[in-house]
């Protein structure tokens, strides 16, 4: 898809649609570097780039942290020389009824990393993607259209923020060449869930329960949701931007979702 010598940044690269991202565009020649919190889990995706004689450039890195952030776009400037491509793609999860006396402190978490961490991030690349007239992908959630259930409120608001960012900052970039989308998965096997707080002897039993409720009747696999991040980031996608582009195997056609393992 003329990825070759493209620098992608991917965010939360350490495991699920993040490490499957990277590596997809490994095999496609891009120079990426892999953002995580966990140096050992990093290593373990580059070994994998790597087989695609791409060695990535591994950035230890909290998106929660101002310093952090400033240091994924310095270093990559200062190895790489330029960004094309940035995927947003760190996020969590959590659960609080919004009477509950934990809401706000689950609703800081979540806005902190999925929504402001993008924000900055896409403040300090931009002027580099300008100069290549790069995209942004954000990876949101089917969670961004439709309110899964009353304790996600917070993973919900997140989503939807994101969404509606990507549309203004896909307005402001689009005349400067730069395309911005988001694309929204539904369910997608990955380790998430253990972030909502379900433990590892129902997670079969919660993907069970969860294809049941798509019109495919299935759940996805990380590497589906890379095969359409690359077709959203290459020239292919030259006339899409400011979108959220849902992957759900139908599941927002569901309504009373239930979350339950």
């Amino acid at each position: 898809m003329g990825f070759a010598d493209k620098v992608v940044i991917i965010t939360g690269a350490s495991s699920g649609i993040g490490a499957a991202t990277a590596i997809k565009f490994a095999e496609h020649k891009a120079k990426v570097v892999i953002v995580a919190r966990t140096e050992s889990k990093l290593k373990e995706v580059a070994a994998k780039c790597e087989k695609h004689g791409t060695k990535p450039l591994i950035i230890v890195a909290d998106v929660t942290k101002d310093n952090d952030i400033k240091n994924i776009v310095s270093t990559t400037i200062s190895k790489l020389g330029k960004i094309d491509v940035l995927v947003n793609n760190a996020g969590i999860g959590g659960n609080a009824a919004i009477w509950d006396d934990k809401a706000m402190e689950v609703f800081d978490k979540l806005m902190a990393t999925n929504l402001r961490s993008i924000v900055f991030l896409t403040n300090l690349a931009a002027p580099h993607l300008i100069k290549t007239k790069g995209n942004i992908i954000n990876i949101s959630s089917v969670a961004g259209m439709e309110v899964l259930r009353a304790e996600c409120f917070s993973y919900c608001t997140s989503k939807a923020a994101l969404d509606h960012f990507t549309r203004s900052v896909a307005l402001d970039l689009g005349p400067k060449g730069v395309r911005v989308n988001t694309v929204n998965p539904g369910p997608v096997k990955t380790d998430f869930i253990s972030n909502l707080g379900i433990d590892k002897a129902n997670h079969d039993k919660f993907w069970k329960n969860i294809g049941t409720m798509t019109i495919l009747k299935r759940v996805s696999e990380p590497e589906e949701i890379a095969d359409l991040v690359l077709f959203v980031a290459s020239d292919k996608a030259r006339a899409i931007t400011g979108s959220s582009i849902l992957t759900d195997n139908g599941m927002a056609l569901f309504r009373d979702i239930k979350l339950e393992p």
